[in-house]
């Protein structure tokens, strides 16, 4: 029935700074930036490099939303690189907090963690 993930949805506090973080530093291209003024929100469907999208959204005072303990609902995205040091290397040049690099005990796969600028826990997984 399923295929595989469209895209994910990101609520963002700050549309400029989130778009510099998205394209800017992760690389995300850019497919369609759009502004509805009748909810003075933007819209900026992002590609990744497999096909799937990320749509960053603004509104006027989005709520916060827990994810420090874990709340229920989304945990976080994860995203697989190539070479995990090259991508914590970059991210650390941008003065992005990363996590210590860990081994999946079921995979012995690397990964680590990091966050958006509002706090969304991002993940990296090397293949």
């Amino acid at each position: 029935m399923l295929r595989h993930i469209h895209h994910a949805a990101i609520i963002c506090s700050d549309y400029g700074v989130s778009k510099h973080f998205y394209c800017d530093i992760l690389g995300l291209a850019v497919l369609a930036e759009n502004h509805r003024s009748e909810r003075d929100s933007w819209k900026l469907d992002l590609a990744l490099p497999d096909g799937g999208q990320i749509e960053l959204f603004s509104f006027p005072n989005p709520p916060a939303r827990p994810s420090r303990p874990e709340a229920r609902g989304l945990r976080h995205l994860a995203f697989t690189v190539d070479d995990l040091d090259a991508v914590v290397a970059h991210l650390t040049d941008h003065d992005i907090t990363v996590e210590d690099i860990r081994i999946d005990e079921f995979t012995g796969a690397r990964f680590t963690f990091f966050a958006d600028p509002d706090g969304l826990p991002l993940e990296l997984y090397e293949v």
